[in-house]
């Protein structure tokens, strides 16, 4: 009898000792994905930075050098600046259509699988994609936006929309929201259906008008669910290449030059890979600390479920 109860915590271990390796089985794709594909690329990365690295030939050890360089780097500072312009502009622009659009296909309606359908239709598109259809839309003569505008006697010639900043910018910022908002409303409508009933009506019955409900409850109790739709609007859009790169190859008068564009110019025009390598890992620190103060600003207040 004393055997038999001995053995027993003994079978316990051993089958939890199987479940850890069990687990560990399950999740070991995961992590052999993310080292390969995530781990290791950022090592060399950084490894690279500290050199001299040209695209043919030797490279050798600099050190900081690289870094020291990008202080003096004003061509990307003014890219940085005018990154985060864009990202402020387009965060805006995005949540101005995207919440809008979560409230009205949140409630079941008639043919609210079609408007969800409809809505979130651009966001399968690549932005590749995107950029070219808009690069077309865009065109003076072939596309369909001034023609249009000028058949219709809105203008008095045809407008060259990428000729100055101002209608460029403009430009880039609703095909940018024309792709995203159905993404980010996609994240909002879930955020939206995950509050409780109870309290939406608890709150009506107490006299709160709709403007008093989205503040004291919708907005509180979304904060985990803007936290992720805001950390990926903003990395995304700290990240823009394709946009910039396709339709307006940084002009006109590089006045759209971002962040990633002049790291690429620098990579892969310039073939000065050491010291793009050091460019990416500063933009990565910016992500990373910015990604850190928003999840901080809209942390869960205590006390609330």
């Amino acid at each position: 009898m004393t055997a038999i109860t001995a053995s027993a915590p003994a079978r316990s271990r051993s089958s939890a000792s199987l479940r850890q390796w069990v687990g560990l089985l399950y999740v070991l794709p995961a992590v052999a994905f993310v080292t390969v594909f995530f781990v290791i690329p950022l090592g060399m990365t950084a490894w690279m930075s500290l050199h001299n690295w040209p695209l043919m030939g030797e490279h050798a050890f600099i050190g900081l050098d690289n870094y020291v360089a990008i202080l003096r780097d004003t061509r990307f500072w003014n890219a940085l600046k005018f990154t985060f312009y864009y990202t402020v502009i387009v965060t805006i622009a995005i949540f101005a259509v995207a919440f809008p659009l979560a409230i009205f296909i949140e409630k079941p309606r008639p043919l609210t699988n079609l408007y969800r359908t409809a809505f979130f239709m651009p966001a399968v598109v690549g932005f590749a994609s995107a950029s070219l259809l808009w690069s077309w839309l865009l065109n003076v003569d072939s596309g369909l936006f001034s023609p249009a505008a000028f058949d219709l006697g809105l203008t008095e010639k045809k407008v060259n929309l990428l000729a100055t900043f101002q209608p460029a910018f403009w430009s880039i910022i609703a095909m940018v929201v024309w792709k995203v908002a159905g993404f980010t409303m996609i994240i909002l409508m879930t955020g939206l259906q995950s509050i409780p009933q109870d309290l939406q009506e608890a709150a009506v019955i107490d006299g709160a008008g709709p403007f008093a409900r989205f503040r004291a409850i919708t907005l509180p109790l979304m904060r985990r669910t803007l936290a992720l739709a805001l950390i990926l609007s903003v990395a995304g859009s700290i990240l823009a290449f394709d946009q910039f790169y396709i339709i307006l190859r940084g002009g006109p008068r590089n006045q759209t030059l971002t962040a990633v564009y002049w790291i690429f110019n620098q990579s892969f025009v310039s073939f000065k890979l050491g010291y793009g390598a050091a460019l990416s890992m500063v933009l990565l620190a910016i992500l990373v600390a910015l990604s850190l103060i928003q999840l901080w600003l809209l942390r869960k207040p205590e006390g609330l479920d």
